[in-house]
């Protein structure tokens, strides 16, 4: 789903500019977005150039990559922001841990880490850490590192793509090729093509609404879990623009937000609204990721179109 390939940092200005629709606000710099998440009144956003930081009411972005700070690779997958304001940075080569000024990482020679390539980070309600790479998942809870594999634990892949945790703390988990894997701290639940009605057992993309459904993005489609049913939308039965579901984010409202290979879609439950390029200001349909922050801001990572901001009563004027 992600693409590697080489690009300059991206957002390398501070220009952005509104879509012809003052409900968009497009970064005219970016390419490849991987992550993004809100910390009061700054946006950082994962990118394959490095990590970004915007200040939501000047625009003004501060880069972060191996030449100018300590993090260990430019390819940045992932984000999370820990109760004390640390940022915990997953890379290709290793997890970082930012502090404001100084910098941590760990790989696999200085730490329990099972693999340099760190491709999600959640953060639960205890500061424990839980980290995704590409053989293996991981916990670090400040001090210890415990591993889980297919070998020790209930896992279905060693390869991950995506994590929610619910009210209860158990974590959802999305893999490469073996389903939604639950985890609730003792026992191990994997849903699969075999045993469910999950769509496809390659999991993208998870969110959780407020009556504890799972949303659950795949590449045939996305599919809700309310504990024993599993209806399933895709472009045949729905309006969902495409199959391929890279991201859901959940509004205020309950409303879904989608990313897909063709355009982002909205979903209030009844009704669909699709945006892409030739409708909106959307930058480019491939969208990766999907933020809302506290002003219902919808943030959007895009493949080759960099970072947008949308708001369908306009963007406040506090955001630049």
């Amino acid at each position: 789903m992600k693409k590697l390939t080489f690009l300059f940092i991206v957002l390398a200005s501070s220009m952005f500019c509104y879509a012809e629709n003052p409900q968009w606000l497009n970064f005219t710099n970016g390419n490849q977005v991987n992550a993004i998440v809100e910390e009061a009144n700054t946006m950082w956003v994962g990118t394959v150039g490095g990590l970004v930081s915007i200040d939501k009411t000047t625009g003004d972005p501060t880069f972060y990559n191996r030449a100018n700070s300590g993090l260990p690779s430019n390819h940045v997958y992932s984000v999370a922001i820990d109760g004390s304001g640390i940022k915990w940075i997953g890379t290709r080569y290793g997890l970082a841990k930012f502090d404001g000024t100084n910098w941590t990482v760990y790989n696999t020679t200085n730490s329990g880490l099972p693999d340099n390539e760190v491709h999600l980070i959640a953060i639960d309600g205890s500061g424990i850490k839980w980290i995704g790479t590409e053989d293996g998942f991981a916990k670090f809870d400040r001090t210890n590192w415990t591993v889980y594999n297919t070998t020790n634990s209930g896992l279905p892949s060693n390869y991950f793509w995506s994590i929610a945790i619910d009210e209860s703390g158990t974590k959802w988990i999305g893999t490469d090729g073996g389903g939604l894997a639950k985890f609730d701290g003792t026992n191990w639940t994997v849903y699969n093509t075999n045993n469910s009605d999950l769509p496809d057992n390659d999991v993208w993309s998870i969110a959780i609404d407020a009556s504890g459904n799972k949303w659950i993005g795949t590449s045939r489609g996305l599919a809700k879990f309310d504990g024993t049913n599993w209806p399933v939308y895709n472009p045949t039965n729905s309006g969902l623009p495409d199959n391929n579901v890279f991201s859901i984010a959940i509004d205020g409202s309950g409303i879904k937000w989608i990313g897909t290979r063709y355009g982002l879609a909205k979903f209030d439950g009844t009704n669909w609204i699709v945006y892409n390029t030739t409708n909106s200001g959307l930058p480019d349909n491939e969208v990766h990721l999907i933020a809302i922050d506290g002003s219902g801001n919808k943030w959007i990572g895009t493949e080759f179109g960099g970072l947008a901001a949308f708001n369908e009563n306009g963007i406040p004027s506090n955001v630049k």
